[in-house]
């Protein structure tokens, strides 16, 4: 017990001394003993690798996971050392979505097999991108971490321990001056020569550590170059597998069915085509059963010009088209080399390109 007491009345006059130093030091009344410039240099590039290091970790895991709550979800478990449960990504989820609606609506229908093409295709990219976090965060977030909570942790201990030697050598060094008598200054300059010993022999150990920092560059180098590889795989396999899925539904498709009762086409320019809707029980070239819709192409004028019918408004998008307002009628007509999706409207003083899926022409 009286060991214990008297080390921690030594320990307190200790921490007591250094921190008059610093003190002393901060306000320009005592001498500071400076480190030599390479250790100096040494320790200015360890904190700028620290602060990038940290930086382009903590922007990685966002990038990789843009969730903060998962995120936080997978440092808890790391930490207890459990296995986090795999995730469903958002682009498994949305493919799932697709076909559990593709099931629905009829996987038999137009729309059931391209939403059963498409979610096929979604969970595919899903899969991919799983598989680019979990390579990334083992080849590059890894390595990253273990060096701020592994390396760096004991390059800040050794600096801490650096910066209380120096702190004990400048007050032996403020002692010994102040000291008076014979029998004073010889126990000075022993504390002095012990304390200069042990500053020495701790400058060393920092600096064979911040040495090692380049290391650490090149490991990290090789880390980095397998990220960048990891992300050429994942962008690869998601431009092979949406070109896959334009073949399949083809690139440029000719026509689109549209219910005419429901709302304007999806694009002005995505076909050259009006619908037409059949009379249920009908005969002959535009009857079709019940629910079925024809579709009948309608070819511009080659000359001459044509009354024709808004069907939908329109807003131009430029200045080279002409806004069109439902049930108003305008003149159209074609000029060579014209796209075949789109005619010259004309209204009024007005004129101005137009899509031919937003009229009915009339004869």
């Amino acid at each position: 017990m009286d060991f214990n007491v008297k080390k921690l009345a030594s320990d307190a006059g200790v921490f007591f001394t250094r921190a008059v130093q610093f003190t002393e030091e901060k306000l320009g009344q005592a001498e500071k003993t400076e480190l030599d410039a390479h250790l100096e240099n040494l320790l200015a590039r360890a904190d700028s690798t620290k602060n990038w290091t940290e930086k382009i970790f903590r922007q990685t895991e966002v990038l990789l996971q843009p969730n903060p709550s998962a995120r936080i979800e997978e440092f808890l478990f790391e930490k207890l050392d459990r296995k986090l449960p795999s995730r469903t990504t958002n682009g498994e989820l949305l493919g799932q979505y697709m076909l559990e609606a593709a099931n629905d609506f009829g996987p038999g229908s137009p729309y059931g097999s391209t939403l059963i093409k498409v979610g096929e295709s979604q969970r595919r990219l899903g899969g991919a991108e799983r598989e680019f976090m979990h390579t990334s965060a083992i080849n590059f977030l890894t390595p990253l971490r273990n060096f701020l909570e592994g390396d760096w942790r004991t390059i800040s201990k050794e600096r801490r321990l650096l910066q209380n030697r120096r702190l004990d050598l400048d007050a032996c060094k403020a002692r010994l001056k102040k000291a008076k008598a014979a029998e004073a200054k010889a126990a000075a300059e022993h504390e002095l020569r012990v304390a200069q010993t042990e500053f020495d022999r701790q400058a060393e150990v920092t600096r064979l550590l911040l040495e090692g920092i380049s290391s650490t560059h090149v490991h990290h180098l090789r880390c980095l170059h397998e990220f960048v590889e990891a992300q050429a795989t994942y962008y690869a396999q998601c431009h092979q597998y949406m070109q896959d899925l334009q073949k399949q539904l083809g690139r440029f498709p000719n026509t689109f069915g549209v219910n005419t009762n429901t709302g304007a086409p999806a694009s002005p320019s995505a076909a050259a085509t009006l619908p037409v809707i059949p009379t249920p029980g009908g005969t002959g070239a535009n009857s079709l059963e019940p629910d079925t819709l024809k579709i009948e192409e309608v070819q511009p004028p080659a000359t001459g010009t044509r009354k024709a019918k808004v069907l939908y408004d329109y807003d131009a998008a430029d200045t080279s088209e002409l806004s069109l307002l439902a049930d108003e009628l305008i003149t159209v007509y074609t000029v060579p080399g014209m796209d075949p999706d789109w005619l010259i409207g004309e209204r009024g003083n007005q004129k101005g390109k137009v899509p031919v899926t937003y009229l009915e022409l009339l004869s």
